[in-house]
């Protein structure tokens, strides 16, 4: 087969992949007896072969991990940093590299793919920054009684050994959010990535292996979550797990973690809501992309659109015609806006999501198909809050839009969730937009904007069962620090703490 041939980039990227990669401890590469195989989402077609961690490779990572730790947590913060930044060099020598990955493990057009590759370089240098800004706090003792002539501080020093375990719809940049910050405050890790999308983390830990850390700083375990996974989360040699996935897996980890920090980004049903005086071109596109991108599977995808009843018709006329104009191809076709699902059986699963729906009485305005493991653009209308399309996380290109006819009932439409993660206002009162931002219980209220909305550097997580903690290279260094105070007794035995004549 020539590189013109090849529709997967593999062979035109010049891209391979090991077999004794995989597994990554100590600064080496570990082969495994156990193989990893690794499939293209669009069509099937098995694309690499890695070393599948065990259990037993758990115990050397932890190990590992456990020795550099003592070393790396003396490192100075301005040798932190060179370190970031040469990993964020190196990532920025492989973009092409890096984007041919995740699209083979993903199935995300490639567009999409080089914008989640340029991410991983700015997290690893936001986060370099972030490791020369680390510091304590002055506490002013004397502010109650008892607390004259004494001096008060804290410190933040690592918790350790950091497992992170990644999910597959963004397996570069969301495991950049978890090593980055992890490294800048002075810990180990052990990366965990999705069993079906192992490729961009084997580039990562090149590019780590690359740029002079302590041996076994950064180690990589690819694989099944059980029982990798599990065997991470309840190690004692862990002190902090930070994971992003299901609910489910979530609440089991909330269980084995015990008393270690637990940073937790988990499921949502994003809302958004359109008064009537909203800018409906900005809505009709940014709430086309929110709902579609990365096929649905997205954790902040719009999920539930609330629309004004005065524009309700014209919104979604314009939803409507965008969803039908978007580019549905193959994933390394530069003209592709939207490709497949990560799996065939997830797409099988949206689509009978959908025909359940309709069974109840909803009505498709657009899409509504699929074609192998690629779901066309679905909006849907006179749903149901307890469909499933609704009330849990369909994870793929379908968006429902209802009507209302108050902001009040609008609010309670959207807080009526088990999940909270991100939701978006449109309108152009800022009084409405921050009197809505007030009562929508979500980690983040996105204004003139859908709930898709992110940048890197900024706080990111959830309530209720979307989670807990936050991430955002500044605020996942402050989950991943323990906060230690130091008093000093100013009061001596030479005169009280005042200065003496000689």
């Amino acid at each position: 087969m020539t590189p013109s041939q090849d529709r997967t980039g593999l062979a035109a990227s010049g891209l391979k992949f090991g077999p004794e990669e995989g597994v990554f401890i100590g600064g080496r590469w570990v082969p495994s007896d156990q193989p990893l195989r690794v499939h293209f989402p669009y069509d099937g077609r098995e694309i690499a072969v890695l070393s599948c961690a065990t259990e037993h490779h758990v115990d050397l990572a932890l190990a590992a991990a456990r020795k550099a730790s003592a070393e790396y947590r003396r490192w100075s913060a301005h040798r932190r940093a060179d370190f970031l930044k040469a990993i964020a060099r190196r990532l920025a020598d492989r973009l092409a590299d890096l984007a041919t990955a995740v699209t083979l493990e993903t199935g995300k057009p490639i567009t999409e793919a080089r914008i989640e590759a340029q991410r991983s370089v700015r997290i690893f240098e936001y986060a370099a920054g972030e490791a020369q800004r680390l510091c304590g706090e002055m506490i002013p003792l004397d502010a109650l009684p008892g607390g004259e002539n004494r001096l008060a501080f804290t410190l933040r020093e690592p918790v350790g050994i950091v497992a992170a375990i990644t999910p597959f719809n963004f397996p570069l940049a969301l495991a950049s959010h978890k090593v980055a910050p992890a490294l800048a405050a002075g810990n180990a890790v052990v990366l965990k990535p999705a069993a079906q999308t192992p490729l961009s983390a084997v580039l990562l830990g090149r590019a780590v292996a690359e740029a002079g850390g302590p041996e076994g700083v950064f180690n990589l375990l690819a694989g099944p979550g059980s029982p990798i996974g599990q065997r991470l989360v309840s190690d004692s040699r862990v002190g902090m797990v930070t994971f992003t996935g299901s609910v489910d897996v979530g609440r089991a980890i909330r269980r084995e973690a015990g008393l270690k920090r637990v940073t937790l980004e988990l499921g949502a049903n994003c809302a958004a809501i359109v008064e009537p005086d909203a800018d409906l071109q900005l809505a009709a596109t940014r709430c086309t992309w929110a709902a579609f991108a990365h096929s649905g599977q997205v954790c902040i995808s719009l999920q539930r659109l609330f629309v004004h009843r005065d524009v309700f018709e014209e919104l979604t006329r314009a939803l409507v015609q965008k969803a039908r104009d978007l580019v549905v191809g193959h994933p390394f076709d530069e003209a592709t806006q939207i490709s497949c699902l990560i799996t065939r059986r997830e797409a099988e699963r949206v689509e009978e999501w959908i025909h359940r729906a309709v069974r109840g009485g909803a009505r498709v305005l657009a899409g509504g198909q699929r074609r192998d493991s690629t779901v066309v653009p679905t909006i849907l209308t006179d749903v149901r809050p307890d469909m499933e399309v609704c009330c849990r996380e369909v994870f793929g290109p379908v968006v429902t839009v209802t009507p209302y006819d108050c902001l009040d009932e609008a609010i309670g439409l959207v807080n009526d969730s088990r999940y909270g993660l991100q939701a978006g206002v449109f309108t152009q009162d800022i009084s409405r937009a921050l009197a809505a931002a007030s009562q929508i219980e979500t980690g983040g209220v996105m204004i003139n904007e859908a709930p898709m909305f992110r940048m890197d550097h900024m706080p990111y997580g959830g309530v209720k069962e979307s989670g807990l903690g936050r991430e955002g290279p500044h605020y996942a260094i402050e989950e991943m620090t323990e906060r230690k105070i130091v008093t000093i007794n100013l009061a001596g035995r030479a005169g009280g703490g005042r200065a003496q004549c000689p």
